[in-house]
């Protein structure tokens, strides 16, 4: 398959991922036309694409969560083009995907990260994956939320879940504290072994998030909690930032690639705390 044909297709679908997810948020609240939309553009002398971030706060459920689609390309920086693989030779770059963050109001409900992307170097490969950040322990939410994600690997390759779990698992880590971010989740990265293949995996986890999220939010949301327990949430969105600030791949790349600073940071909690 050519590879126009192929990035365009894979930009549709993280666009139609956008609208889908961002309907399924406003059916949860209960309201339509919740977001506010931001379109950017990256680079100011010449055409090198650009996104659009969805931004909803304050709502019954969502305290805040962002929905963000972005398409760029140009060329990567002297620095930076030896870290992304198959750029050393040649600086050019193509990226697209999608990125959502979920900020809970009821702390009963753990924050959720979802991300998809396809970057082509001089060669294409897909990466993402999705993780649960809990503030309040739940072991029965920890053990279905798994068996959620391992019964979609298995659709395409039986050794997808555990490979990617402890992918994920090494990744949303924070060594200065010595623990974890949250329970996990799954996390690929460098994909490319069969783009048809791989494409239809990450369709799949694109899918599977919106089913996850939403059956999480419809068993926590109405659940009672205390102003000891929202203290509890602040501390471990307090971590959520030190690890998207000191240790995220996707904010590092977004930075240093000349992407849009609010949408990069509208993965930090609303309000936060340290002690």
């Amino acid at each position: 398959m050519d590879q126009i044909i192929k990035k365009k297709l894979a930009k549709n679908w993280f666009k139609t991922l956008q609208e889908v997810l961002c309907q399924e948020i406003e059916e949860l609240e209960g309201r339509q036309n919740l977001f506010k939309y931001n379109n950017w553009e990256r680079g100011t002398k010449s055409n090198e694409g650009g996104g659009q971030y969805r931004i909803y706060e304050n709502g019954k459920i969502f305290e805040k969560v962002g929905v963000n689609f972005s398409e760029v390309y140009g060329k990567f920086s002297k620095q930076f083009k030896n870290k992304i693989p198959g750029a050393s030779k040649n600086a050019k770059f193509w990226a697209s995907g999608i990125s959502v963050v979920m900020h809970m109001k009821n702390p009963h409900v753990p924050a959720m990260h979802f991300n998809t992307r396809y970057i082509y170097t001089s060669y294409g490969w897909f990466g993402g994956g999705m993780d649960v950040t809990p503030c309040i322990k739940d072991n029965i939410l920890e053990k279905w939320f798994h068996s959620e994600l391992k019964k979609s690997c298995n659709k395409h390759n039986k050794n997808y879940y555990k490979k990617y779990k402890k992918w994920c698992d090494e990744y949303f880590y924070l060594p200065h504290r010595k623990e974890a971010r949250g329970i996990g989740g799954i996390f690929f990265d460098y994909k490319k072994d069969n783009w048809e293949k791989d494409f239809s995996f990450v369709r799949e986890v694109g899918i599977s998030f919106k089913n996850i999220f939403r059956q999480i939010v419809l068993k926590k949301h109405k659940k009672q909690w205390s102003k000891k327990e929202k203290e509890i949430q602040y501390e471990k969105r307090g971590r959520y930032v030190e690890f998207n600030l000191l240790y995220d791949k996707g904010t590092k790349f977004g930075l240093q690639t000349g992407g849009n600073i609010d949408a990069i940071l509208m993965s930090l909690p609303p309000l936060a705390r340290w002690k």
